[in-house]
């Protein structure tokens, strides 16, 4: 049996046996999109496939550091971090090529209490709004990533300082370099064949050693899945060969920030494609439009959710091929939201506002949830923008929070937010978000010991 095969605990239990496995990797994403896990006895796996299992909730109450969060309410010192419950996803089954004899990955889920604020079991609730509407959702995720001829360790020691990329230079869609590369393009293809999170593309973006993957289009909670191991095994491969990926929003004031692209359509009765109507303008169904609009007016209100990071806003700025205000256009990459005309099957919505540092769930969970509001309300978008919206002046219902703070604020007070996502979610998410940011204002800058050390 293969491991995408597997749909059933009885498959998950036929595999394992099939196998003779010892033991099986099972994991769960965190606020970050982080994959936390552990191997797992054969014994105790095949039990908690019935039953499922226990996993300590710090995972949702901790950041990327493993610092914990002095302002949540779900978890914390006070509630004594028990055990949360979590089921184990059998049709998530993987094989793990990048490490030896047959192994085997499956992702879970928090369950019960837990649930409310769990990434995936958000999307899954925005999922079934949609459903409720008569929807379903197909989704594809693209990222950019810098490899670095660097390892973790290195990295440290030279406080990620004097970086190397693996190529030099800016050099989009460079031949020459992947062609140079051509074993690493290969191994990255391979792997994402075999982790069953294919690319319809893979190129060299523009700036040095940056590299541009789309992940292919598939039901919406497939592709978050597809697009966290995606970022997860990718650092896994780089690691395994001497390099360092990374998928900051932004590693240098030189160079571009990284994206974390959602394209996203939408399908009704029959799998019919709700978004395309030939006999409107670029094919603009109303409601594609509805959607759109959405997407638009609540962008300022979610986006702690697909910018999750301090280091997220410095990537939000003119001219560096992100946008910075909740705009939109007809293949108009200089717009937060980017119409794509196409067939019944290829149109869609680019949600252009996202970086590569946010969480796949979430980031899918507020590009859907915020278009569906739009339907629900029969909301119109603003006049779309005709060349670079970089050089417009938008409305002020349009601009962005430009600080993970004010985002964060912008989101707990968000009633669309708190009906779409829980007030769970809201205030623990949110609360993650004010921790981030206040992590950050303890620290002193090299830019500030520079400029006032000496001088003030």
């Amino acid at each position: 049996m293969n491991a995408r095969d597997v749909k059933t605990a009885a498959d998950a239990r036929a595999i394992v046996e099939a196998r003779n496995l010892a033991h099986v990797k099972v994991g769960v994403f965190d606020n970050d999109g982080i994959l936390r896990g552990k191997y797992m006895s054969r014994d105790k796996f095949l039990a908690a496939l019935d039953k499922g299992f226990g996993f300590c909730d710090v995972v949702l109450g901790w950041d990327c550091q493993d610092q914990l969060y002095d302002n949540a309410a779900y978890t914390g010192w006070h509630t004594g971090y028990p055990d949360a419950p979590v089921r184990i996803l059998p049709d998530t089954c993987r094989e793990l090529p990048l490490e030896e004899g047959a192994g085997l990955l499956f992702l879970a889920e928090f369950d019960g209490a837990a649930a409310a604020v769990c990434p995936r079991n958000t999307l899954r609730r925005v999922l079934q709004r949609a459903a409720d509407m008569g929807y379903s959702a197909r989704a594809a995720l693209e990222y950019e990533f810098f490899l670095f001829e660097e390892t973790p360790h290195s990295l440290r020691e030279k406080d990620y300082r004097d970086l190397k990329p693996i190529t030099p230079g800016w050099f989009g869609y460079s031949v020459l370099n992947n062609s140079v590369h051509a074993g690493l393009y290969a191994r990255i293809l391979e792997l994402a064949q075999a982790m069953d999170f294919p690319l319809e593309g893979l190129h060299e973006e523009s700036g040095p050693g940056v590299i541009e993957a789309a992940i292919t289009v598939d039901d919406a909670l497939a592709a978050a899945d597809k697009a966290a191991l995606f970022k997860t095994f990718i650092k896994v491969l780089a690691q395994q060969h001497g390099l360092m990926a990374t998928f900051m929003a932004r590693w240098s004031p030189d160079y571009p920030g990284q994206s974390g692209h959602v394209h996203l359509s939408l399908r009704g009765a029959e799998d019919a494609a709700v978004f395309h109507d030939a006999a409107c303008e670029h094919n603009m169904s109303d409601t594609q439009r509805h959607f759109l609009a959405g997407q638009q007016r609540l962008m300022a209100e979610f986006l702690a959710l697909v910018a999750p990071t301090v280091n997220s806003y410095t990537r939000l700025v003119p001219g560096f091929w992100a946008p910075d205000s909740a705009s939109w256009g007809v293949e108009n990459r200089t717009t937060a939201l980017r119409l794509i005309p196409g067939g019944p099957a290829a149109q869609r919505i680019e949600y252009r506002i996202g970086s590569a540092d946010s969480n796949p769930y979430l980031a899918l969970a507020a590009a859907l949830g915020s278009g569906l509001a739009g339907i629900a309300g029969g909301w119109e978008p603003t006049a779309a923008v005709s060349g670079s919206a970089y050089e417009m002046q938008h409305p002020e219902a349009l601009t962005l929070p430009r600080t993970l703070w004010d985002a964060a604020q912008r989101l707990q007070s968000s009633d669309t937010a708190r009906d779409l996502f829980g007030d769970a979610f809201v205030d623990h998410f949110g609360a993650s978000r004010e921790w981030e940011e206040r992590e950050f204002r303890r620290h002193i800058s090299d830019w500030e010991l520079r400029r006032y050390f000496d001088i003030i």
